[in-house]
C-alpha cells in the first residue's frame, strides 16, 4: 500500500486534493490507521484517480464526476468523451494545448489498466554522479507544472555552461524534491553530467549520490505524456514487493528535436516492503 504521499506522487496530483477527494467521498483511501489517521492507498486505486482527473479535465464538476465513476463508465464510453473533448480544445486557443497533451495522458493510463508489465522494469543500483544544475519551484508534480518550469531551467544552464566553457559529458538528469515551503510544491533539479570542479554559483556543481536500488523503465515520447509510463512502474513496484522512496530521476537517453523520439529512463528508488 501506498501512503497518501506516496499515492499522491504516483497519481501526479497533490497531496491537498486527495484529502479534498476523501473529505467529498470521491476517492476515500483504502485504510486509515485507526490510531495515528494516516491514510493508505492500494495501486488499484490509480483507475479510479485517473478517471477522476480525466472527468475533471472534461470540465465536469466533483457531483458530476462522482455520478460517472461510481456507475462504472466503460473505458470504451469514457475514450468516446474524451475525445470529443480534445476536438473542442483543439479549436480552442493555443493555451489550450497543454491541457490536451494531459487529457491524452490520462487516456492512455485508462487503456494500460490491468496490463501488468512482464520485462519492462529492471531493478539495478544507479552509480554516483557529478552534475551541473539549476533549480527552481513548481506548484505541484503534475506535468502542468513541472513542463513550464524544467524547460526553461535547462535552457538557462546549458547558456551558462557555454558561457563557463563547461561541455557536459553526459545525458540530462532531472531530479525533484518536496520543496520546503510545502503546500505540494516541487523543488525541480535541472541538471546534466559535466566533468569540473564542484562548486556553488550561477549554477551548481555537485556529486549526485547513488541509488542502491532503483525500479527503472524507459519512456519513449514528450515528457509531457509520461504518466502512463510512471504508473506502469507504480504499479509493477506494487505488485513486486517494493516500496517507492523518493521521486524517479529522469535521465535523458535520446532527446532530437522531435520531443515525440524522446527516450528517458525513469529512476525511482525503491527499498524491500
Amino acid at each position: 500500500m501506498f501512503t497518501i504521499g506516496d499515492f499522491a506522487r504516483h497519481g501526479r496530483v497533490s497531496v491537498r486534493m486527495l484529502r479534498h477527494y476523501d473529505a467529498t467521498g470521491l476517492l476515500r483511501p483504502a485504510h486509515v490507521d485507526p490510531v495515528n489517521g494516516y491514510r493508505y492507498y492500494t495501486a488499484a486505486q490509480l483507475a479510479r484517480l485517473n478517471r477522476i482527473i480525466a472527468l475533471k479535465d472534461l470540465g465536469f464538476a466533483l457531483q458530476q464526476v462522482r455520478d460517472i465513476v461510481d456507475e462504472r463508465v466503460g473505458v470504451e464510453e469514457l475514450r468516446g468523451m474524451l475525445r470529443l473533448r480534445q476536438a473542442e480544445l483543439e479549436s480552442a486557443v493555443a493555451a489550450a494545448g497543454a491541457r490536451l497533451v494531459q487529457v491524452e495522458a490520462r487516456l492512455r493510463a485508462i487503456e494500460s489498466e490491468g496490463h501488468m508489465p512482464t520485462n519492462d522494469v529492471v531493478i539495478k543500483s544507479v552509480p554516483a554522479v557529478r552534475v551541473a544544475e539549476l533549480t527552481a519551484t513548481a506548484a505541484s508534480f503534475g506535468p502542468e507544472d513541472i513542463g513550464p518550469v524544467i524547460g526553461p531551467l535547462y535552457d538557462e544552464l546549458f547558456r551558462c555552461l557555454g558561457s563557463a566553457g563547461i561541455a557536459p559529458t553526459g545525458p540530462g538528469v532531472a531530479y525533484y524534491e518536496d520543496a520546503p515551503e510545502g503546500g505540494g510544491r516541487i523543488s525541480v533539479h535541472a541538471a546534466v553530467q559535466v566533468s569540473a570542479p564542484l562548486q556553488d554559483g550561477v549554477f551548481r556543481v555537485l556529486d549526485l549520490p547513488s541509488l542502491d536500488q532503483a525500479a527503472t523503465i524507459v519512456h519513449r515520447g514528450s515528457m509531457d505524456t509520461v504518466i502512463p509510463t510512471a504508473q506502469t512502474l507504480a504499479r509493477w513496484t506494487d505488485a513486486n514487493g517494493y516500496r517507492s522512496n523518493g521521486y524517479p530521476r529522469e535521465v535523458s537517453l535520446e532527446c532530437p528535436e522531435n520531443t515525440d523520439d524522446w527516450v528517458t529512463e525513469l529512476q525511482a528508488p525503491v527499498t524491500r516492503a
